[in-house]
This record gives structure tokens, sequence and C-alpha cells, in this order.
């Protein structure tokens, strides 16, 4: 017992420390500390980081400074940019013009109006005392049409320029609405004079002399301008050739029944005025009959220009832009050269001795 007891101690001392010893081996390692970079290396890795994010960057700035250093980008950038600036302020322009025509339009029809119950009340040629004479309406449309002429004379020579500028078809779509609301603004001055006085209208006193031998109904012959348009707007597609083809047919089959409507118009007109032994009793009547007659032939002269107007639209719808800015260039050269021809005309030299000699 006595070695039992001295043997203990040892037994009890050393397993412990075997259990210890085995609770250290079953125990996973603790993971090793990380080591630390040096300060070199990690000066190294950001920079390498920052060299792969930026060599891209760099790489996309100094094609666009190559590209912005480049005078001629420079110079056509600031071309673009100036032409967008002018084409929207000719935008800006054409709207104001637009409103200003309204209100020209306007204040016509009540001219005309006062016109009309001047003509009613007073008879022909007399005014009323201590009233100023109020221009006719003839007088307003002629003074009106010669300012369309000039402003739109302007519009054309702006047009061509922007076709020899080689602009952008977005600028040039914004000189052809121009004509074409131009073109609007026309024709409701003529369709306000055509309900004032259609016979001043069908006279074409209030066109240029060589204008007028060519005048239908108040206007252009839509035919006509069609045939101008072809010989400016080549190429043309295959379709744009139908189009324009079944266009002209149906264009002209309309010219041919209002020409036969009018005709007869005008012949049951002369019919009523020369027929013999009008009695004074119903003289007012036989006359009524004949204004009637003249009626209708403001309505003939109103379908004449909403055929003129449907052509433009058709045209337009069938050309290009390119083509369309040319087509209206075109219109009005041949309008233009038809008034330069009255005015050389008129001013020729004439020969004193007779003709022949």
């Amino acid at each position: 017992m006595g070695m039992v007891a001295a043997m203990m101690p040892n037994g009890n001392s050393s397993s412990p420390r075997r259990q210890e010893e085995g609770g250290q081996r079953s125990a996973p390692p603790p993971p090793a500390p990380a080591v630390p970079l040096p300060n070199s290396a990690k000066e190294n890795r950001s920079s390498l980081t920052k060299k792969e994010a930026t060599s891209g960057g760099k790489g996309a700035t100094s094609g666009d400074q190559e590209r912005v250093r480049d005078p001629k980008t420079l110079r056509r950038l600031a071309q673009n940019r100036e032409a967008a600036r002018k084409s929207r302020l000719r935008k800006k322009a054409y709207i104001q013009q637009l409103e200003t025509s309204r209100i020209r339009l306007s204040q016509l029809e009540q001219q005309v109006q006062v016109a009309r119950v001047q003509g009613v009340f007073l008879g022909a040629g007399e005014q009323p005392a201590g009233f100023p004479s109020a221009p006719s309406p003839a007088a307003v449309f002629d003074m009106e049409y010669g300012r369309w002429v000039e402003e739109h004379s302007k519009l054309m020579f702006q047009l061509r320029a922007a076709l020899n500028e080689h602009m952008a078809d977005e600028q040039l779509q914004a000189f052809v609405n121009g004509a074409m609301a131009q073109h609007e603004e026309l024709l409701n001055l003529k369709g306000a004079m055509a309900r004032a006085d259609v016979f001043h209208l069908l006279s074409g006193v209030w066109a240029s002399p060589a204008e007028r031998c060519f005048l239908w109904l108040g206007g252009f012959r839509p035919s006509e301008v069609i045939k101008v348009m072809l010989k400016h707007v080549e190429p043309l597609s295959e379709g744009q050739i139908l189009g324009i083809y079944n266009l002209q047919q149906s264009v002209q089959e309309r010219e041919e029944a209002l020409n036969h409507t009018m005709e007869a118009t005008q012949q049951s007109i002369s019919d009523i005025v020369a027929a013999p032994d009008v009695a004074p009793a119903t003289f007012i009547g036989h006359m009524s009959l004949a204004m009637n007659k003249v009626a209708s032939m403001e309505s003939f002269v109103l379908q004449a220009d909403g055929l003129r107007q449907q052509t433009l639209h058709k045209l337009h719808h069938i050309l290009t832009t390119r083509q369309a800015a040319r087509c209206m260039v075109a219109i009005a050269d041949y309008f233009h050269r038809l008034r330069a021809l009255s005015t050389l005309w008129v001013a020729r030299p004439r020969q004193e001795d007779g003709p022949g000699l």
C-alpha cells in the first residue's frame, strides 16, 4: 500500500500531462497569421491596378482629343451648330409670318365685308359724307399679292442657297414647309378675292402680262407645274415615276372637267345676256339669273385652287426632301422668268417705222 500510495502522485501528475498532450494533438492547429506585404509590393499592386483601369480611358481620351483637335472636324461641328441655330431662327420666323398672314387675311375679309355693305347701301361710286373711302377689295388683293411675291422670292433665294450649300434634309425640310405655308397663304387670299370679285381674279390684271397668258381659272395650271418639276428633280425611282404619272393623269382629267363646266357656264351667261326683247319689268329677274351663273363661276375658281393645292401636297409626298426643295425652286423660277419676260417686253426698243420696214 505504501508503494501504491507512493506511486499515486506520480500517476496523477503524469495523467494530466498526458491528457494535455492528447488534447493538443487532437485540436486543429490555429491558422497561420497573414504575412504583411511590404510597402513596395502594395504600391506596385495599386499602381498596376490604376494603370489597368485608366489605360482604356486614356486611350479613348487621346482618340477624342485627336478628333477634337482635327481642324476639319472642328470646322464641321461649328458649321453644323451654326446651321442648326439658323434653322431654328428661320422656323420661328416662319411661324411669326404665318400668324401675320392670318391676321392680314382676317383684315382683308373684314374689308371685303365692309365693301359689300357699302356697295349694297350706297351704290357704285358713292361714299358717305365725312368718311374716308375704303380701299376696294381688288386694290387690297393687288397690294397683298405684291407683298406675297416679294416674300416668296426671298424665301426661294434662301432655299436655293441651302441647296447649293448641301444642307441636311432636316434644314431643307424647314424651307420646304415654309414654301408650302406661303402657297397656302396665297390660296387663302385668292379665295377671299374670289368671293369678293371673281371677275378681277379671272381677268388676271393682278399678274404680269406674260403670266396672264398662262393663267388657268385665276392661277397656274397644275399639269403645267408637274411638267416644270419633271425637268429639275431627276433622277426619279420607278415608284416615283409611277406616282407622278398617275397624279398627272388625274390632274388632267379634273382640269378637263372644270374646263367643260366653265365653258358651259360662260355660254349660259352669254345666252342670258344676249336674249332678245327683254321687257323692263323682267330685266331685274333676267340679270339675277345671270348673277347666279356668275356665283357658280366663283365655286369653279375655288375648285381650281383646291386642285392646285392638292397637286403641290401630292408632289411633296412623292418626292424626297431634297427633290421637293428643287421642285419649289423650279416653280418659283418659272414664274419669275415669266415676270422678267413681261418687263423685258415692255422695255424693248420699238421701231418708229412701220412694221415690216
